[in-house]
């Protein structure tokens, strides 16, 4: 009667007193456990303080001439360990010799993607790529669909094997073509997420040569890129999940 009298729900009510009585957890960190030594070829384990023991003696004859990846090849090829980059650049790191990154300057600056308000056709598109699987081949191809924020037509697409750069571009410049965009003084706005294919010199060449502003979204907002990612969830719930593919010319 009290809830009811306060217009708080039951569950709310039993939620908070449930919360009360827990304890927290401490969260326990994920990842593999460091095991604290490498195996030689011969299968005899060397311990970390000996491996940064070699990485000292190295630096006090060589200097600061290797980085960690020269230093990799260095203790398999003198000391025959089982060991791969990461776990040297880690040691390194712990040690503190690690020699200063070089930083690489962008050659197309990244424009991060902001809200607009879109009242007409061939104002934003949104690209998204999407793989199917072929069950009959055990290999995956790929589908990327150029979309139309304010008609919510898929202009153009590209379906293959693969889906790189040189495809993408392809997929864009049908877009164009087939919206008549390419004499136009107003090009679309173009926004993808940050794939391999979207951020190469090669696609950002032809955004330049096209006349497109190319954006790209946050990390982890697909929110953003919401059209074309809820017509490729149509896509997956009406099509690739209910059949299965002999062949790539029957996916195709």
């Amino acid at each position: 009667m009290v809830l009811r009298f306060a217009r708080i729900p039951r569950s709310t009510y039993y939620y908070h007193q449930k919360q009360k009585g827990q304890t927290v957890k401490p969260v326990k960190s994920e990842g593999r456990i460091i095991p604290g030594y490498s195996v030689q070829q011969n299968d005899t384990k060397v311990s970390d303080e000996q491996i940064k023991e070699w990485l000292m003696e190295n630096l006090a004859t060589e200097g600061y001439a290797y980085g960690c990846r020269k230093l990799t090849v260095f203790l398999r090829r003198e000391y025959g360990l089982c060991i791969n980059k990461k776990k040297v650049y880690r040691l390194c790191k712990e040690l503190n010799i690690l020699r200063p990154q070089r930083q690489k300057k962008a050659r197309y600056p990244r424009k991060l993607a902001r809200n607009k308000v879109i009242t007409g056709s061939n104002q934003l598109f949104e690209t998204d790529s999407k793989y199917g699987y072929i069950a009959g081949e055990d290999r995956f191809f790929f589908i990327q669909s150029v979309l139309d924020v304010y008609d919510r037509s898929v202009i153009a697409y590209h379906v293959g094997l693969r889906c790189e750069a040189r495809d993408v571009k392809r997929t864009v410049q049908q877009a164009l073509f087939k919206r008549q965009l390419f004499d136009s003084v107003h090009k679309p706005v173009l926004r993808s997420d940050n794939g391999p294919q979207f951020i190469s010199h090669l696609f950002e060449e032809a955004c330049e040569t096209f006349g497109v502003h190319h954006e790209r979204i946050p990390p982890q907002t697909p929110n953003m890129n919401a059209h074309i990612e809820a017509f490729h969830r149509i896509l997956e719930d009406e099509c690739l999940s209910r059949h299965e593919f002999a062949s790539y010319k029957e996916a195709y």
